[in-house]
């Protein structure tokens, strides 16, 4: 008897696939080349307050002014990209920062350019890049298939590190040479560059977003979806426990090239580009890794790798290998983050994507905002080895969770929109703003199914609570034995609506479908509506 051909391997997709879709090739080297101008124009108002103040407060505020706007505005700036056209509001948002740019530009130019109005004016760009970011993170689904959403974010987190080792090197020789007024006006294009990309991108006609949600109401839907998931609060506390230990490594990188190493610019730019380098060899890896290793373990690997790097980098002596241990940390740094980010945009359904990655943003900034004070504190009071190994046992601390708080596998989630309640007809038929709407749903369950169907019903819970409900209930009929009424408070008709007609997905319909399997007949629902 013939043996059964075995099957074929399973190809990881490119790491460069993405890159083959001509709309996300344009759109990828247009955001690298303004992430490289970001780099510039930071490294440019820090040495122009250099040179007119001197005050190294005011020097390191610069980045607080470009960081700050985007834990205040992350929120509300993913309700906007959910809310609008995401393409309209990129271009939108590109233009205001090229009228930024272009005051910026000129103002310095004409030796006109007073640090409170340089720091307001790079507050400015940063709340630009707030706008930007869960806009455009949020659109990567619509320009590259399910299978290579890693492949994509593994050159997203390349784009960044390409544009840390490569912006503040341009931007030193600019400035020796030019001043910094070229360096703002590069930055100022490398906006403009990313408008004619964007303008020469047109999504297909389903990936436009229908009647808009009112802004208050959607930026408190995207906070209660996440409140309510429990797979993106996973995916944020693992990104929080990697992020402010390894925020160590960004935090006190300069003081071990210049205290330590007694290099200059250019060394500590040779250093950036050992993580860069290790970046590109990461992304290259990540696919080919993926399938070969459930992500926790991959997560788990890459923790470890970093918390030996931070180890090294604290007691190393060596230019050597200094540059030879950052490069695994740039692998393991893309790993983790376009690894965590490619799962929150697996998970996350489309209309509330950039919601969820702007509060995935905030994390991201936030965690490492905080680290770099705790290590750069720890490090003045204690000295730079001390820093770097306390922030490597919190990396082994973290990793060691992993155990506990394992991430869940999300690429095999149905994730599609479900629409499979009844469309409700109400007489009169309720305006959007009517509200608040209780709504019951009644269900016939026999003794033997009863703690059975009470267990299912909480992934149902979270359900509704996710996606509209403000509060849920579910209780026993005192009067009808075997009889057990849900009910839940959703703001307005228009929240419910909109549970019924797209907010739901596939894995919200198996959590129903589950419960509904241990009933003894159909449910029977009911739409009570404000009296007053």
């Amino acid at each position: 008897m013939s043996a059964e051909p075995s099957a074929p391997p399973i190809r990881a997709p490119s790491a460069w696939a993405p890159l083959h879709i001509a709309a996300f090739r344009s759109l990828w080297l247009a955001l690298l080349a303004s992430n490289i101008g970001t780099w510039m124009q930071t490294v440019g108002a820090q040495w122009l307050l250099v040179e007119q103040s001197g005050s190294d407060t005011l020097v390191a505020v610069v980045q607080t002014a470009s960081t700050l706007p985007i834990v205040l505005l992350a929120l509300p700036s993913g309700a906007l990209a959910d809310t609008l056209d995401r393409r309209r509001l990129l271009i939108a948002v590109q233009c205001f920062l090229v009228a930024v740019g272009a005051l910026l530009t000129v103002l310095t130019l004409a030796d006109r350019m007073p640090a409170t109005l340089l720091l307001t004016l790079t507050f400015a760009l940063g709340a630009g890049q707030a706008l930007t970011a869960p806009a455009w993170q949020a659109i990567i689904p619509e320009l590259v298939p399910r299978p290579q959403l890693a492949s994509a974010s593994a050159l997203g987190a390349i784009s960044m590190n390409l544009a840390r080792a490569v912006g503040p090197a341009v931007a030193g020789v600019l400035i020796a040479r030019t001043g910094a007024g070229v360096v703002f006006g590069l930055n100022t294009l490398s906006f403009a560059v990313f408008v004619l990309a964007l303008w020469h991108w047109h999504p297909p006609a389903a990936a436009l977003a229908d009647a808009p949600e009112r802004f208050t109401a959607a930026v408190r839907a995207g906070g209660r979806y996440v409140r309510h998931s429990p797979v993106v609060r996973r995916i944020l506390l693992r990104a929080a426990l990697f992020l402010v230990p390894g925020s160590a490594l960004w935090a006190l990188l300069p003081l071990v090239a210049s205290r330590r190493l007694g290099l200059g610019s250019g060394g500590y730019g040779i250093l950036l580009g050992a993580v860069g380098v290790g970046a590109v060899a990461g992304a290259l890896l990540l696919p080919r890794l993926h399938t070969r290793w459930p992500m926790n373990r991959l997560l788990v690997l890459a923790g470890t790798a970093f918390a030996t790097v931070l180890v090294v980098l604290g007691l190393a002596r060596s230019e050597t290998v200094v540059v030879l241990a950052l490069l695994p940390a740039g692998v393991a740094w893309v790993m983790v983050l376009s690894s965590i980010n490619a799962a929150m945009q697996l998970f996350l359904p489309n209309w509330v994507r950039a919601r969820g990655l702007a509060i995935y943003q905030m994390v991201f900034a936030g965690a490492q905002a905080a680290g770099a004070f705790l290590w750069g504190a720890l490090s003045d009071g204690f000295g730079l080895v001390p820093a770097y190994l306390a922030a490597a046992a919190v990396m082994a601390a973290g990793v060691v969770t992993a155990r506990w708080w394992p991430m869940r596998e999300t690429a095999a989630m149905n994730r599609e929109p479900a629409v499979f309640w009844p469309e409700p007809h109400l007489d009169p038929e309720p305006d959007d703003h009517d509200g608040p709407v209780l709504v019951t749903v009644s269900y016939p369950v026999s003794a033997a199914h009863e703690e059975a169907f009470v267990a299912a019903m909480e992934a149902v819970r979270r359900s509704r609570l996710r996606t509209g409900a403000v509060r849920w209930g579910l209780f026993r009929s005192g009067e009808e034995p075997g009889r057990f009424v849900e009910a839940y408070l959703v703001p307005s008709w228009d929240e419910h609506r909109r549970q019924h007609t797209g907010r739901l997905t596939g894995s919200d319909r198996e959590a129903e479908e589950c419960a509904l399997s241990l009933a003894d007949g159909p449910p029977r629902a009911t739409h009570l509506l404000s009296a007053r």
